[in-house]
């Protein structure tokens, strides 16, 4: 299948974005219009927060989740999928191009659709225009998977690279650190969150330690108004206690792709997962019981994550955290 502008199909994907910028300059008065909007704080009730690499789907008939949302966003993208009928939404968080993943949060939004006449609706955002060029490749890459896919995309909104971009003293600033997304109504707005839910240290480790094999990781199921996370594992980071002696300014030159535009929290929260790398090395041991997922449910008067014994645990189609095919 393609990717589709205006309900056109392009005949291949872009390789510049500038070029493509050009020849489709009706994403710049979008991009525009999202840039000026001020960024809404979103507290923990009815959200869902998703991090780097993680994809979580919902639809309007949730009763426990109503906003979707992803933030602390350099270079890297935010990917938001919408089928205009069921108003079943994806969102995910990515540094890489991951085709297995990216295609199991399509076929989640399908399946949920499978009754409903409409179109699925793409919207990338992030990925300001850094010095090093990071962002413009990871954009022509995932252009270049989604339009290969077995899905029809109309792609509504491109506010990646030098439209996501402003500058400060002549340096590049990204515009949109964080974004939400209304799953009833399917307004999108930029956003920065009170609450990032639980298992934050945990989460992020299994993108620190994991390198590139490490993939998407589906973490909510809608069906069942549920947060699952994992299991997974991660191998023991050898130079955990000699990082954690670093200075602030020291981790984040050498763990951020953008330093200079790093979020505030950025060294307290890679702090706080190195020393969770360093309690639990091993968390299929210590933190995965008898190799289960951690299961939460959303409190309806606090938003809180509340975690939860479960013992009927029913599988979903599984994504590989390790053998996933990555695009640069």
């Amino acid at each position: 299948m393609v990717l589709l502008i205006n309900g056109v199909p392009i005949d291949d994907a872009p390789r510049d974005m500038n070029n493509f910028f050009h020849q489709f300059p009706h994403f710049k008065e979008s991009a525009s219009a999202l840039c000026s909007m001020k960024p809404q704080v979103v507290g923990p009730l009815s959200l869902l927060y998703i991090f780097q690499r993680e994809f979580g789907v919902t639809y309007p008939h949730d009763n426990k989740i109503s906003i979707l949302g992803t933030d602390d966003v350099t270079t890297s993208h935010i990917i938001v999928l919408r089928h205009t009928g069921s108003g079943a939404t994806g969102i995910s968080q990515i540094d890489r191009v991951f085709e297995e993943g990216l295609s199991t949060m399509i076929q989640r939004i399908q399946a949920l659709s499978y009754h409903y006449d409409g179109r699925l609706e793409l919207h990338i955002i992030g990925g300001f225009a850094d010095t090093k060029g990071i962002s413009h490749q990871l954009s022509t890459s995932l252009l270049q998977c989604l339009h290969k896919l077995r899905a029809e995309m109309d792609l509504i909104t491109c506010t990646v690279n030098e439209l996501c971009t402003i500058h400060r003293n002549g340096m590049p600033w990204p515009v949109i650190y964080g974004i939400g997304v209304n799953a009833k109504t399917g307004d999108i707005f930029p956003a920065t969150f009170t609450d990032k839910g639980p298992d934050l240290d945990i989460r992020n480790a299994r993108t620190l330690t994991g390198g590139d094999t490490v993939g998407m990781l589906e973490v909510y199921d809608c069906t069942r108004e549920e947060l699952r996370i994992g299991p997974f594992s991660y191998g023991p980071m050898r130079s955990v206690d000699l990082l954690l002696q670093q200075s602030d300014d020291f981790l984040r030159q050498n763990l951020s792709t953008s330093p200079e535009v790093a979020p505030p929290l950025f060294v307290p929260h890679l702090r706080s997962t190195l020393k969770r790398i360093k309690d639990d090395p091993y968390p299929s041991v210590t933190l995965f019981h008898s190799n289960l997922p951690r299961f939460y449910r959303k409190d309806d008067i606090s938003g809180q994550w509340l975690r939860y014994q479960k013992e009927d645990v029913v599988p979903w189609s599984p994504i590989s955290q390790t053998s996933t095919q990555a695009y640069y």
